[in-house]
């Protein structure tokens, strides 16, 4: 017999080869109906999974968030089995579960089409009615490649080709349908009910470019079809809220071919940029930082000091200047260090912390680029402070707090996940452990939560990443703390201690918003491009009802201005309904509505984003007081 400890750490004994959803019928007939996967001891199994020893096992059912990946996984196998049963002939690449949803990549002679979806879903419900079961076989190396090069699969093939020895390989089976998978599956396909397809895109075989380029169709599966419905309204939703749509719409930016990757800010854009720039510069005087700039272009021979040229060097730019390499900067340390380099440093002087709002440009592949989001220039909001070890942890906490104030004013709820030694690092295993622990015990006394993340550290030392989570539910990384004690040594920094004798300070290199762009595209999806007042680049809009209002409305705007808010006035002859709808598409803060009425009595009708036809009547001092404090608040409007 076989002692399973389940979820509720009761013991059941069963029969040795029993399976797991002979275990679940055995505890009840309605969890045997409704299993889909187990976990035994952590690792999901299938349902056939046989018990030869003693085990924790824990059922898993469609209510288990666990059970979606393999939902997932195996409607990519579905949607494969529908692929190759409308379309014969078409080669299989890989399926897997991803986040949100699945893949499969496809090489065929037929170019998929919108339309071409709709049929394989189709498909893919005559399958699911014929509920056929997933069926596992564990087969050797030469079996596996003898089955898949007879169906003529090559991509398969060379998968188990690459494969190490001793693995074991096993396919699945489902109808006329058989796969190369390590598993788990559900019980059959009759369990896969809440699926849609989404969308077709290229992608090279194994991400290579020098690999042919296949075609791959992207899917959805939840265990309810309000789970999808919710999905779906957010893709919708993201659709409306793309930063590049809305960038062209409102005036903010463009992308153009003769500088692909190095967008274009317009005059509207300069002012939301400059806000978050100013913004950052005051929060970062008050916090005793001093603000630094370095050269973007800088000889070789930095590059190769700082270790960027061994390390980075495929993503950066070179350039020859008076038969000398030079590079153009990816990123701003190595211009810190020089600067740092300057004078003889104190311990009185430290912490030293050296903030620059720095352009940096990398090499991305063009396929990789995305609006503001992946670009090839871009200016991070960069700091390095250089401090003793006995400052280390202090610093670290005042920049999460620093953090925290930032993504708190723009409204967005974060997680933090550490990261550590990667395998391409510099240093030694001493000043890695002691970075790494110095940095969780900061994150532990803020008492932060945190993931960690094995090996994704920086070559030059582990980090904190924060992510952001945007109204839509997505999670974007965007501002680090790395603890670095490699680049000082590599530059020799010093700093003359209480003792008289030189010593090496311990560095901080860290970002908030990650990069002005990238954080401009997230506000404008995160707000819809309805910015709040203070950041908005028109924060008020005067409506003149007719020409004979135009004095008046000119006199309030006058007053606006001089009071630094950003207004301007419309002056155009057309009905005032058209003008109050142009200004709620460019969703300006404020319209202030202005006729006769108004102009006998000092006031304006308020007409403010979003809330409908309300025009509430307010003096302009009124008015002015209401705007001044929106901005000095940077108060946020739901």
């Amino acid at each position: 017999m076989v002692k399973v400890t389940l979820k509720d750490n009761s013991i059941r004994e069963v029969e040795e080869n029993s399976t797991i959803g002979e275990l679940a019928a055995q505890i009840s007939r309605n969890l045997a109906k409704d299993a889909i996967a187990a976990k035994v001891n952590g690792e999901v199994k299938d349902l056939a999974f046989k018990l030869k020893e003693d085990a924790s096992v824990e059922i898993l059912t469609l209510e288990d968030s666990q059970s979606l990946d393999v939902l997932r996984h195996s409607t990519a196998h579905l949607m494969a089995q529908a692929v190759q049963n409308l379309y014969p002939g078409t080669k299989l690449g890989i399926g897997p579960s991803i986040e949100n949803g699945f893949y499969y990549d496809f090489d065929s002679e037929h170019v998929f089409t919108p339309d071409d979806l709709i049929a394989i879903e189709s498909e893919m419900k005559k399958i699911v009615k014929e509920n056929y079961p997933y069926q596992r076989k564990e087969v050797s190396r030469s079996e596996a490649i003898e089955f898949f090069g007879g169906l003529g699969e090559k991509y398969k093939v060379e998968l188990i080709e690459d494969l190490p020895e001793g693995v074991t390989i096993s396919m699945y089976t489902q109808g006329n349908f058989t796969d190369l998978c390590v598993g788990p599956h559900v019980p059959s396909t009759g369990s896969l009910k809440v699926f849609k397809l989404l969308n077709v895109a290229g992608a090279y075989w194994r991400g290579s470019e020098k690999n042919k380029m296949l075609q791959r169709i992207y899917g959805t599966a939840f265990s309810k079809q309000a789970d999808l419905d919710e999905y779906l309204f957010k893709l919708e939703e993201a659709k409306r809220r793309d930063h590049r749509k809305l960038g062209l719409e409102l005036d903010l930016f463009s992308l153009h071919e003769e500088g692909p990757g190095f967008p274009f800010f317009h005059p509207k854009g300069m002012v939301l940029r400059n806000q978050l720039e100013d913004f950052w510069r005051q929060e970062h005087r008050r916090r005793g930082y001093h603000e630094i700039k370095t050269p973007i272009i800088l000889n070789r021979v930095l590059w190769e000091q700082s270790g960027h040229w061994a390390h980075y060097k495929e993503n950066m730019y070179f350039t020859e200047i008076d038969d000398q390499d030079f590079a153009v900067k990816p990123m701003n340390c190595p211009g810190g260090m020089i600067m740092y380099k300057t004078k003889l440093r104190s311990y009185r002087d430290l912490p030293l912390r050296a903030g620059e709002l720095g352009l940096v440009h990398r090499h991305e592949l063009s396929g990789a680029l995305h609006g503001l989001l992946r670009v090839r220039n871009f200016t991070q909001d960069d700091a390095h402070i250089f401090m003793l070890p006995s400052q280390i942890k202090d610093e670290i906490i005042g920049v999460i707090e620093l953090v925290d104030r930032f993504y708190k004013i723009f409204g967005f709820e974060y997680h933090v996940e550490l990261s550590t030694r990667p395998e391409d690092s510099m240093g030694s295993d001493e000043a890695w452990e002691l970075a790494t622990n110095a940095l969780q015990e900061a994150l532990e006394e803020k008492g932060l939560e945190y993931k960690i993340n094995p090996g994704d550290g920086a070559f030059y030392g582990p980090k904190i990443d924060f992510h952001l989570r945007d109204c839509l539910g997505r999670t974007w990384q965007c501002g680090t703390i790395q603890l670095d004690f490699q680049m000082p040594e590599k530059f020799d920094l010093t700093y003359i201690g209480e003792d008289g004798q030189k010593h090496r300070p311990v560095m901080i290199h860290r970002v908030i918003y990650g990069s002005i762009e990238r954080f401009i595209a997230l506000l404008t999806e995160h707000y819809a491009g309805a910015f709040p007042t203070w950041l908005a680049p028109v924060q008020v809009r005067i409506l003149p009802i007719s020409e004979r209002h135009h004095d008046y409305a000119k006199d309030v705007l006058n007053r606006l201005n001089e009071l630094d808010i950003r207004a301007e006035m419309d002056e155009r002859r057309e009905k005032i309904n058209y003008k109050i709808r142009e200004a709620q598409t460019e969703k300006i803060p404020f319209a202030l509505v202005v006729g006769d009425q108004e102009a006998e009595t000092d006031t304006v009708a308020v007409r403010r984003y979003g809330q409908g036809n309300s025009g509430e009547k307010m003096s302009v001092k009124d008015f002015i007081s209401l705007v001044e404090d929106e901005i000095k608040s940077k108060k946020r409007i739901n």
